[in-house]
């Protein structure tokens, strides 16, 4: 069975076939997913489904593109949402320098704040970073997010990168562009990175995996990318799929079923 480490649900992509395409992930071999907050609203929204679906968790948190809606009233929200059952990890957190809105230091303040907050509550973290690889390593390094562990979600860095990364302690997120043809550095870096601290991953609605690029992408579409993988790392697809639930688990602390 697989985990998916990092899905979108609430997303209004999923507004027409929500509950069927839900109902069906554990027929279709998916295990479990985590729907991941990127805003106070989608925080919520997160919430809700927990609370409904037992196939999915939840983390809390503020995509740095949003960071501009931020202030320590909603932050105390964000702590109080941390506490529920069901949620496993604070993010997606980080910085994002592709979009590069709002300013940089405000995305850095609150990617600060919400590292806090993780430690405080002593959940994992979730880590966006695009286009900003330097800075994000530094304020990690800065606020010893080694103690903290987590997963840099959507990695899109290379090697160098991902053995800064794996010395933390952090799980490498590897999701659709493992199959693209021009996914070329994911492949190394799926190479590098041991089999026991790589998760998978759909970020959907997004980027859908080769043969469904460009289509909204689901859990559904995730064994695509555990055959990847598996071919990469010459073991069996089974072997992925169990190897990287068993990781997914590890790096949300939750039991093996």
């Amino acid at each position: 069975m697989i985990f998916d480490t990092h899905a979108h649900y609430d997303d209004e992509a999923f507004d027409g076939d929500r509950e069927e395409l839900l109902s069906s992930l554990r027929e279709n071999g998916i295990e479990a997913a985590v729907n991941v907050g990127a805003s106070m609203e989608s925080t919520e929204r997160t919430l809700e489904l927990i609370r409904r679906w037992p196939c999915l968790y939840g983390a809390v948190g503020v995509h740095p593109n949003e960071t501009g809606e931020l202030n320590e009233e909603k932050l105390e929200r964000l702590k109080a949402a941390s506490r529920e059952d069901k949620v496993v990890a604070v993010g997606e957190i980080g910085l994002d320098y592709y979009w590069d809105q709002p300013e940089r230091e405000i995305q850095k303040k609150w990617f600060l704040r919400q590292l806090e907050l993780a430690r405080e509550v002593k959940l994992p973290v979730i880590i966006h970073s695009r286009d900003a690889a330097k800075d994000t390593l530094d304020l990690m390094k800065a606020a010893r997010a080694e103690e903290i562990g987590g997963v840099i979600h959507c990695f899109s860095y290379g090697t160098d990168m991902a053995r800064e990364y794996l010395n933390m302690g952090f799980f490498i997120g590897i999701g659709g562009v493992l199959t693209f043809q021009n996914g070329k550095k994911l492949k190394e870096v799926a190479a590098f990175a041991p089999m026991d601290r790589i998760v998978l991953e759909t970020d959907c609605p997004y980027l859908s995996p080769v043969p469904n690029r460009g289509k909204r992408n689901s859990s559904l579409n995730l064994p695509y990318v555990a055959a990847a993988l598996a071919q990469i790392k010459g073991i069996s697809e089974e072997e992925a799929a169990e190897i990287t639930n068993r990781n997914a688990r590890r790096l949300y602390r939750l039991r093996e079923q």
